[in-house]
């Protein structure tokens, strides 16, 4: 009993000097990181400082030594200010005049000083979550021998405004006629009483680009026909067939129509069709009909996909006649794409929004960090940071081995077109 006591009492022992020993570390630590931080900016300002002390020696020549070819003269110093970790910080900045009285510009200071990442710095952590007020907060400290500015909530508001005003700018004056495209998506977000409207194209290869967007006070035909108008302006073209992929609003369609004529080829999305008919049913009528639905969705034959919905129809029309007439209405451009026999994985893709739809949801993230939306400007400003920062995420579309199929069937389509063919096809 007496060894196994002195065991345990050894193992306390070893215990508390273990923890004891374990204080002082996490403080050292600690004072570690603090000092290296604050030794690497004290070092890079002293680096500084002696590159542009030799490069004032380099115009003015060796101190206190007489030079004939003298180019200039020191100044003394005055103070100046870079960028440094987010911030501005302040610097003394050494002066020379030259013969003529002017300032002589020192290439380190000018190459240093010319570059602003302010601004790309502030618009980064906004995208990523950081508020304006705690934007100080998110930045590394620096040794408080250290003047700093240009962390203020208004001056990274500045900042960030005046950057997402120039990109959208770029990004609603680009040229889309470099551009293939095969497909366009469109859809709308609602951000109060406004709409966002937004276009997305893929090429030919299955690559997606956001061609534009347009605010509005509402999804209607006139918002829809300018989004459209401006995208011909710029460049996108309207004179060969287009797949064009809507959730199947009709001021969308109506816009569709009037801009593109008998060269848009229309898929409404078989995703909301399915859920805008399940709206109209009953809880014990859903199952059934999402059944028939999903089977005559997938089973890639135009015909029998139309014979199931339209038996679908008949077997609401009693108990449920708006489920039937939703399922009836635009129920031939739920199937276009189905009709041009893709491969499975390509038709699946453009047979409904999900590919815009990922898009707008990324537009409401970034759009739950904004309490008070002020006017229109500010929600275009956003909704292109967030299509701005979703697009560099953007792969190949799914099923884009099976593009050129979709655009030789799309060129086929432009040759009946020339003959009249698909149009009397399409009255029919």
């Amino acid at each position: 009993m007496k060894k196994t006591a002195k065991k345990t009492s050894t193992r306390e022992a070893e215990t508390a000097l273990a923890q004891v020993a374990a204080i002082p570390l996490i403080g050292l630590t600690t004072l570690v990181y603090r000092e290296l931080r604050a030794f690497v900016a004290a070092a890079g300002a002293e680096a500084l400082k002696k590159v542009l002390e030799d490069e004032r020696t380099a115009i003015c020549g060796p101190r206190y030594a007489h030079d004939p070819r003298r180019r200039a003269r020191r100044n003394g110093h005055a103070d100046g200010e870079l960028v440094l970790g987010g911030r501005r910080i302040s610097v003394r900045r050494p002066r020379a005049r030259t013969s003529d009285n002017r300032e002589a510009t020192l290439p380190s200071w000018e190459a240093f000083s010319s570059t602003d990442p302010l601004t790309d710095r502030a618009v980064e952590q906004m995208v990523v979550g950081v508020s304006t007020r705690k934007y100080k907060r998110s930045l590394e400290p620096l040794p408080e021998d250290i003047v700093e500015r240009g962390t203020s909530k208004s001056a990274v508001s500045r900042r960030f405004v005046a950057r997402t005003r120039d990109q959208m700018d770029a990004w609603t004056k680009r040229d889309l006629g470099e551009l293939d495209l095969a497909v366009l998506m469109i859809d709308g977000i609602c951000f109060r009483d406004h709409v966002m409207l937004v276009a997305v194209g893929i090429d030919a290869g299955g690559t997606k680009h956001v061609l534009g967007l347009h605010e509005g006070a509402t999804e209607n035909a006139v918002a829809c026909t300018a989004l459209l108008t401006d995208l011909r302006k710029r460049g996108m073209r309207t004179d060969r067939s287009l797949l064009v992929v809507i959730d199947g609003g009709k001021a969308l369609r109506s816009a569709v129509r009037d801009v593109f004529g008998v060269r848009a080829l229309v898929q409404r999305c078989q995703v909301h069709k399915s859920r805008n008919v399940a709206d109209h049913l009953s809880s014990n009528a859903v199952p059934h009909a999402r059944q028939v639905i999903r089977k005559a969705y997938t089973c890639g034959d135009v015909k029998q996909a139309k014979k199931l919905l339209t038996g679908l129809a008949r077997q609401l029309e009693t108990n449920h006649p708006s489920a039937a007439a939703s399922l009836r209405e635009g129920l031939d451009e739920t199937l276009t794409v189905m009709g041009l026999e893709l491969p499975r994985a390509l038709e699946r893709t453009l047979s409904c929004t999900n590919v815009i739809e990922n898009l707008m949801g990324s537009i409401r993230e970034m759009g739950r960090r904004v309490k008070r939306w002020k006017n229109g400007r500010m929600i275009e400003r956003w909704t292109c940071t967030a299509l701005s920062e979703a697009s560099n995420r953007f792969h190949r579309l799914k099923g884009h081995a099976g593009m050129k199929k979709l655009v030789a069937a799309l060129r086929e389509r432009d040759d009946r077109l020339a003959s009249g063919v698909a149009i009397q096809e399409e009255a029919a």
